[in-house]
């Protein structure tokens, strides 16, 4: 055989080819020779590459670079090509050396893969597992079992590959299961399945948990029950079903799926009904309702389409039948089939039960509510709310709400009851009183009250069930005896024993129920006698467990029966006893009732009822009293002192009452005393530390009546005083309002005056020192400037803007001092005040006629003509002391002059006296 000529050396190799004939069994040298000639034809360099392995046959460099070569080459060939054959050759004879290497092995058996040769490759596979040590073979197995999971490899091949791999690695048996379910392998795979659930060491791989694995098992061995045996599938469900609590309504409907599956339909109801009676969840019931109906509706449907296509048939059949039975009915007896023929048509084997399975799905139906109530009771047997509505399912049906209230009272605990447990007792009694069975109504009465509740009321609420219920029915005298039954309080005998028991019943605590001696007191009243309601009314106060209200039924009932002097005898018994504000109503109600019995009578000690009443209420609640004790001084006693007591008021007050109790003080004194006595109230309301809006208001106000009076000059100071009170630009009212008052009664320089305060008003309410007024005017926030400076800071004013606001707060410094600091700038004073122990005139502002018109009125006696004043002016007591003292001597008037300042009736009579 001649060898081509490509295949020779060239002058090129001749280099290579001389180291190698000096050093053949050099790997470098042969190296540099095939990494020389690369780019070369496979078929010189499969020369190489065969030269190379003689000389070096264990050199596992050139063995895989050989390898890879011919591996390339038939990359993109068809695989019955002979170039394959030549690969696989030379895999062999690789291996014959490199048989410890997997890589080597890998490569060979991914080749033979991809050729589909079956046999061959499960044969190198099983080699190369025996070639390699065992610490190698996962790299061995990954590629066989890709091979197994192949198209077109037998199922008992690659089942018996699977059970070899468990063998080397039992963890990965997730992925035989994935493979018996994929092959449709149901018996093997709900076995290997169950033995991994019965595993406790086993951890799955694929993050798989126990519960996704027994509903994975509750499915196959559901969905395939006729092809799985062998298995005790009730008992596996079952075991799920107490271990699995979140998925007992999917377990529930799996196993009866089973047996429906099974065409075991009578176990499958049972099952359902088992699942709908042991559930707790309202969630699983409704998985288990909806399937169950389900499951009946397509049982009633199959039944249907079966009736109507053998009726056709029935019709052909039953006339040959019946020709027939004439001639054989005497053979019949001997007749086994004909025998079993009539047995099927007997009416409990009919197959035409259709009704039946229609009313089974009718009671389905019907019995939901109950179903779903159960299940509810189940969660929490001693909920009263869902007994009763238990009960409520059964109305109509009285032998059923009957045995439904023996079931709750006997299963509910009161000290764990949700809700009221008493009242079960209740509407037990009230449904044989329903009824017409009085007897037996107080029958579970006497059970009820015998009952430990967790609370006294409970119990209380059982006895006045009882009573109303002797009421109801006529029975007066039997209520009273209940209530007096209820109420008695517990020997000593009975105390020590249940404190030797250690635990308390309530039934100890029931004589101080409120309700029950409320109900007793009702009693009393419209049954029994004043001595009766008396003694109960006594015994409520003796246990301390009065509310106002019975304090005040109680006087009330005295006044009724004329013992008027009783009944405020507990009022006072009620005034001690409770605290504000629940003693509120028993003050008003004792002093509205004692001052309309016995009115001016006795005067006295109704001032020192009201004194105590007003020392004892807080301020918030005080003016309603006061109003009702000025009322009294108005109606029974004297004018000052109930101007005193009006005065005590307007002190009593919170600051957001003062405006209101001061607009009636002077209302009432404007009544009395006439309009010039309100000047001293105007001017204690402006100087008592009213709020700024509330003073602005009192300013107006006493302007107006200054103004009313004629007083000018006095109204326009006020005005100036409340200006200080008024931005321009959020209270234009009180502006308009000078401005109508300069128009109407000033000149040029009034006005402009007026003018000149707006300006100035204005300025200090500007944006530059809009901050720190609109805070240091209200003094209930800040008092001092150095809160003032802290609320600058934190506005983001700088340092010298602050310094500059501060000069302008601090007042002049004067060295003398008097008394203009203490006043209110630009207030003037009606009254006068004392100066180093002489009284002198107040106003300083030149209103009144000056000094020198009075020395001449003195010396030359010049008489002033005279001017009437309205009656309006003057009050109802000054009228009707003018009308019947019109003969009052000079020494009254002496004596006033004495007590203090003269007013202006005063005046004016000694001026008509010296004039006469």
């Amino acid at each position: 055989m001649s060898i081509p000529k490509e295949l020779y050396p060239t002058e090129d190799d001749l280099p290579y080819e001389e180291e190698i004939l000096r050093n053949p069994f050099s790997l470098k040298q042969w190296w540099r020779y095939l990494v020389a000639r690369a780019d070369a034809p496979f078929t010189k360099r499969r020369v190489l590459y065969e030269r190379a392995l003689q000389a070096l046959p264990g050199s596992y460099k050139i063995w895989h670079a050989y390898l890879r070569e011919r591996l390339e080459l038939v990359r993109n060939l068809p695989i019955n090509h002979s170039l394959y054959q030549a690969l696989n050759n030379t895999f062999e004879r690789a291996l014959v050396t490199m048989h410890k290497m997997p890589r080597i092995w890998i490569m060979y058996l991914v080749s033979l893969t991809q050729q589909k040769l079956v046999t061959r490759t499960r044969r190198t596979f099983d080699r190369a597992l025996c070639a390699l040590p065992v610490t190698q073979h996962d790299r061995i197995w990954e590629h066989y079992l890709v091979f197994v999971s192949q198209r077109g490899i037998p199922i008992e091949t690659s089942l018996r590959v699977y059970r070899r791999y468990l063998k080397y690695d039992p963890s990965h048996i997730e992925d035989l299961l994935e493979f018996l379910l994929n092959s449709e392998l149901w018996q093997e795979a709900a076995e290997r399945l169950a033995g991994v659930l019965n595993d406790d060491r086993f951890y799955s791989i694929k993050g798989k948990t126990k519960h996704r694995l027994w509903l994975e098992l509750c499915d196959l061995l559901t969905q395939h029950a006729t092809e799985i045996s062998g298995l005790n599938v009730d008992a596996i469900i079952r075991g799920g079903i107490k271990k699995f609590t979140d998925e007992v309504g999917r377990l529930w409907t799996s196993l009866a799926d089973y047996y429906i599956r099974r065409k075991l339909v009578e176990r499958a109801r049972d099952i359902f009904e088992e699942g709908m009676t042991t559930v707790v969840t309202v969630r699983d019931f409704s998985v288990i309702f909806d399937a169950y109906s389900q499951f009946e509706e397509s049982m009633l449907a199959l039944k249907m389409e079966e009736m109507s296509d053998s009726e056709v048939e029935d019709e052909g059949t039953n006339g040959e039948v019946g020709a027939e039975e004439d001639v054989d009915e005497e053979d019949d007896r001997l007749n086994v089939a004909k025998l079993e023929k009539k047995l099927k048509e007997f009416w409990l084997n009919d197959d035409k039960d259709i009704d039946l399975r229609l009313a089974r799905l009718e009671h389905l139906m019907d019995r939901r509510p109950e179903l779903a109530n159960s299940v509810l009771l189940r969660q929490n047997p001693h909920n009263v709310e869902q007994w009763h509505r238990r009960v409520k399912l059964f109305e109509g049906n009285p032998t059923k709400q009957i045995l439904t209230f023996t079931e709750a009272v006997r299963t509910i605990d009161p000290m764990k009851a949700v809700g009221k447990p008493h009242t079960l007792w209740v509407a037990f009694a009230k449904l044989y009183e329903n009824h017409k069975d009085i007897a037996n109504a107080r029958v579970i009465f006497d059970k009820a009250v015998q009952v430990n509740y967790k609370t006294v009321d409970h119990l209380a609420s059982v006895w006045c069930e009882w009573a109303e219920m002797e009421l109801r029915h006529r029975n007066f005298k039997g209520a009273l005896e209940l209530m007096r039954r209820a109420t008695a309080e517990p020997t000593v005998e009975v105390k020590r024993r249940v404190a030797a028991d250690g635990n308390e019943p309530v039934q100890i605590k029931l004589h101080k129920s409120l309700r029950l001696w409320l109900l007793f007191v009702d009693l009393e009243e419209s049954l029994g006698s004043l001595e009766s309601t008396r003694v109960v009314y006594e015994r409520i106060l003796d246990l301390r467990i009065a509310t106002p209200q019975i304090i005040i039924n109680y006087a009330v009932l005295l006044e009724d029966h004329k013992y008027f002097e009783d009944a405020f005898k507990v009022y006072e018994r009620g005034v001690k006893i409770f605290k504000y504000p629940h003693v509120k109503d028993i003050w008003v109600t004792y002093l509205s009732k004692f001052v309309k019995r016995y009115g001016k009578s006795k005067l006295e000690r109704a001032r020192e009822l009201f004194e105590h009443a007003v020392e004892q209420t807080p301020a918030d609640a005080v003016k309603p009293l006061y109003l009702q004790y000025a009322k009294l001084e108005e109606d029974y006693g004297l004018a000052k002192r109930a101007m005193r007591v009006y005065d005590q008021a307007t002190k009593a007050v919170p600051a957001n009452e003062k405006l209101s109790m001061y607009e009636i003080y002077i209302a009432r004194a404007a009544e009395i005393f006439g309009v010039p006595r309100t000047r001293e109230i105007y001017e204690q309301a402006i100087e008592s530390g009213l709020p700024d809006k509330d003073v602005k208001v009192m300013c107006l106000k006493y302007a107006e009546l200054e103004k009313s009076l004629g007083e000018i000059d006095r109204a326009r100071a006020l005005y100036k005083h409340s200006s200080q009170f008024a931005d321009p630009r959020s209270d234009p009212d009180f502006w308009n309002k000078w401005h109508e008052f300069e128009v109407q009664h000033g000149n040029e320089d009034t006005f402009r005056e007026m003018l000149r305060v707006k300006r100035s008003v204005s300025a200090s309410y500007s944006q530059t020192h809009f901050i720190l007024p609109e805070y240091l005017m209200q003094k209930d926030q800040m008092q001092t400037l150095e809160e003032a400076k802290d609320v600058l800071k934190k506005a983001g004013i700088a340092d010298d803007e602050m310094a500059a606001l501060e000069r302008q707060l601090v007042p002049p410094e004067n060295d003398t001092k008097s008394k203009e600091e203490s006043r209110v700038v630009g207030f003037v004073s009606a009254g006068v005040v004392e100066s180093n122990g002489q009284k002198v005139t107040a106003n300083n502002e030149d209103i009144e006629l000056p000094e020198e018109s009075d020395s001449e009125e003195d010396d030359d006696k010049v008489e002033i003509s005279l001017k009437e004043v309205p009656d309006a002016v003057f009050g109802g007591l000054i009228r009707k002391r003018d009308e019947g003292d019109e003969a009052e001597d000079n020494s009254t008037a002496k004596n006033k002059d004495s007590d203090g300042p003269l007013g202006a009736l005063e005046r004016i009579k000694r001026r008509k006296q010296q004039a006469s």
